[in-house]
């Protein structure tokens, strides 16, 4: 048997985006959460990485497959680092701006709220969640 340490096998790989718009109504900067009812929380966009696939492909497709949105990715946002199911978790984030798309729920998510910065901070489920709402702020305004 082959024992190795080396820990990137057991680290779950994901990625996802923190998708906003320009809000039909006002011009407004609007933030995409989605609902989980699995878990019954409100989070970014994300999910594990397909073998192979690479972090950003992979945040594109799960934001394509969670808010129905394709997205233009911008700038690159932190890595988050967690315990999940009692496993390391590695989920890298990038800004990313819905282009086009309509919801429809799934068993995944089966809701996507479009809040204000401020709202999309305080709905978050995950404390952690809440910091990159405001790396998203920062790289918009320095765009």
């Amino acid at each position: 048997m082959n024992h190795t340490n080396d820990t990137n096998d057991t680290i779950v790989q994901a990625s996802g985006c923190v998708l906003w718009r320009r809000s039909p109504v006002d011009g407004e900067l609007e933030i995409c959460l989605v609902h989980r009812p699995k878990y019954d929380d409100w989070s970014h966009p994300k999910g594990k990485l397909k073998r192979g696939e690479d972090h950003l492909t992979g945040a594109l497709r799960e934001v394509a497959e969670e808010s129905g949105y394709t997205a233009d990715p911008g700038a690159e946002l932190s890595t988050l680092r967690y315990f999940a199911n009692g496993r390391p978790k590695q989920v890298r984030y990038w800004a990313a701006e819905a282009v086009s798309g309509t919801f429809t729920p799934t068993t995944e998510v089966d809701r996507i709220l479009w809040l204000s910065p401020a709202a999309a901070r305080s709905r978050l489920t995950q404390y952690r969640d809440r910091t990159l709402v405001d790396e998203l702020l920062t790289t918009l305004r320095h765009a």
